[in-house]
């Protein structure tokens, strides 16, 4: 049985419709990125040039994708199973690949772990499943209080309807925002920032 107070926080989630992320935040392509079987993803830096990549684990194999353009940069189809899910590592890590090779990434999503949750400017990531168990990702700029109207200060950004949200989640340097489902992934980026000391 739901308080009052619980039943206006569903009804306003419900109520909600999915719409574009605001500015400063852009799509990375204008649609997903499918990846059948995706079990989690992590993010790391790349070693040269500092952008954001994102590690995307699934039953078949390891991928690292451009968190700026979406490009796959990497693949291994056949990472050796002692360490090709997070499950195996204490800090639910992979081994990473190609330009991170010789890295551990840790990955969030079917075995545990996280993504950040907020920027270091005041950005905020939050799931909501008010119609189990399909979730709702919701954007915010207000802390993550979601007061007021969707679209004011926060954003009803996805509606995994389809497929079983895995993470969702902010990049460590808070320039890319990742969604994860088990069928895709939808990524969000954002310019260079400098957050206030």
């Amino acid at each position: 049985m739901f308080t009052e107070y619980q039943q206006r926080l569903r009804d306003r989630y419900l109520a909600a419709p999915v719409m574009p992320a605001p500015a400063p935040w852009q799509p990375v392509l204008d649609r997903r990125i499918p990846i059948g079987g995706l079990l989690g993803i992590g993010f790391a830096a790349h070693p040269d040039t500092g952008e954001d990549l994102v590690m995307a684990v699934t039953g078949d194999g390891h991928g690292l994708f451009d968190a700026v353009t979406g490009e796959k940069i990497a693949r291994d189809r056949d990472p050796d199973l002692a360490t090709s899910t997070p499950d195996a590592h204490p800090d639910l890590a992979c081994p990473g690949l190609g330009p991170l090779a010789g890295t551990e990434i840790r990955i969030a999503g079917l075995f545990g772990g996280g993504l950040h949750s907020t920027t270091p400017d005041g950005w905020t990531v939050d799931a909501f499943s008010p119609d189990w168990p399909h979730h709702r990702i919701i954007l915010s700029a207000d802390g993550g209080a979601n007061n007021g109207e969707a679209g004011d200060t926060w954003w009803h950004i996805f509606h995994s309807d389809y497929s079983t949200l895995r993470t969702a989640g902010f990049s460590p340097t808070g320039r890319t925002l990742a969604i994860a489902t088990s069928s895709d992934l939808t990524l969000w980026a954002r310019p260079h920032f400098r957050s206030e000391d």
